[in-house]
Formats: C-alpha cells, structure tokens, sequence
C-alpha cells in the first residue's frame, strides 16, 4: 500500500474525503484550527492544511481497489501524477503530518495577535491605524488609538479590522 495525492475541486477537500471513504478509500485530509471571521465574529474553525489537497492509500497490486472511479468521485478534480506515474508520498511523511497537526490542533492559528498593528475599515475612525490588544468576546476587539498624543482604548468589531501586511513604517 502506498499513499498518493489528490487534487480537489475549489474548498471541496471535506467533500471529497466523504465521498472517498464512502468507496472504501482509506484517507487522510490534515486539518488544523484556524481563527476566522464568521458573520462579524471570530470562531475557530477547522482548515485543510494544504488547501485542494488531500491523501489517498491505494494498493498498486492486482487485488487493489480499482483507481478509475477516484476520477468521477464529487469533490475530486484528479489524481496528482508526474507524467503518466501518480506522485508517490511516503508513509513517514505521512505519518509526521498525523504528529505534527495533532499539536498543532492545541492552540489556533490567531487571526489576530496582541501588538499587531491594524487598519479600521469601517466607521467614524474608518482608515486609521491602531495596535490590536485583544479580543474582547466574540463579536468585539479592544485596540489601542492615538487620538490628539494619547493613546485610548477603542471597542470595535472585528469585521471592522484589517491587519496590515507589511509593518515597517513609512516616514
């Protein structure tokens, strides 16, 4: 038995692991926690951690399941080959994924972090910088503001914030 890559159909990765398994297909679909905005508050949620891929065992054998019907499988776009050979992944590879994402799932990607410098996008502060502090409940973030020399705490939605990308200062 060896381990092979599929490629998926655009955020179908759940989708296509279901309809696998349906078949009998032994798969694996590495998963980690990720903080996301969901309807203007932050939830945690579960990501593919290679998005439009997953890993599928099949046996090259003649008793092995039969590859064709992976093709015409929902969710599933094709399977990953290097010219006409499918693309191998070893089973240590594999089996360091399965660790590595087991401590991974104990603390979520942030989408925010505390010190982070961020842009309001929305309301009468609209395009101002700020320093996120952190999250105050689901729907609210507390931020730091420079108004007239002082800084002041500010509540907003997290909808509302925007992290800037690049955090050198232009002066």
């Amino acid at each position: 038995m060896h381990w092979y890559v599929i490629h998926t159909k655009p955020r179908q990765e759940e989708r296509a692991l279901l309809n696998l398994e349906r078949q009998g297909y032994a798969c694996y679909l590495p998963r980690i926690p990720a903080e996301k905005l969901r309807r203007g508050a932050l939830k945690i949620v579960l990501e593919p951690l290679f998005a439009r891929y997953l890993f599928i065992q099949l046996s090259t054998g003649q008793s092995g399941q039969s590859w064709a019907p992976i093709r015409s499988t929902v969710g599933v776009s094709r399977l990953v080959t290097f010219g006409a050979e499918p693309a191998k992944v070893g089973a240590d590879l594999i089996e360091t994924l399965q660790a590595q994402v087991g401590d991974l799932a104990k603390e979520p990607a942030r989408l925010f972090s505390p010190g982070d410098r961020v842009q309001i996008r929305q309301g009468p502060f609209a395009g101002l910088e700020a320093i996120y502090q952190l999250g105050d409940g689901e729907h609210r973030a507390m931020v730091l503001i420079e108004i007239l020399g002082k800084l002041s705490k500010l509540t907003l939605e997290p909808s509302s914030l925007h992290v800037i990308e690049n955090q050198a200062s232009v002066k």
